[in-house]
């Protein structure tokens, strides 16, 4: 039997001060649509999981971009390339769009040259 405040390894003792805020995440997921009304206690420490995994997965992506440009402070324009170059972050792409069209040679096409990243891993 699952020991009470542990979900799938993920135990309410890792909300130290490094995990996101669970108050803010609870209010994203019940904004998230009207049929929402009641969330676990649990969803919220998965979430906050899941969102710090996104954003490891994406800093790395953009980092390959600032190491690609010969840079060492990585940019909006860099996390732009790694959103438009990633297949699995194509629902960004709309957010970061308007920003890389400026920044970039006009040249938004995935198939983009100057950006080459490894291949994405889906889990």
């Amino acid at each position: 039997m699952r020991q009470a405040g542990t979900y799938s390894g993920i135990s309410r003792r890792n909300n130290g001060p490094h995990s996101l805020p669970l108050a803010r995440i609870k209010r994203i997921m019940k904004g998230s649509s009207d049929e929402v009304k009641m969330i676990s206690g649990e969803a919220p420490i998965v979430f906050s999981k899941a969102c710090e995994l996104f954003i490891e997965e994406i800093t790395k992506r953009s980092w390959a971009v600032t190491v690609q440009g010969k840079r060492r402070t990585l940019h909006k324009e860099d996390v732009a390339s790694a959103v438009v170059a990633t297949d699995v972050f194509d629902f960004l792409v709309n957010v970061v769009d308007s920003d890389h069209h400026r920044s970039s040679t006009g040249n938004s096409d995935k198939s983009d040259p100057a950006v080459i990243l490894p291949e994405t891993r889906v889990l």
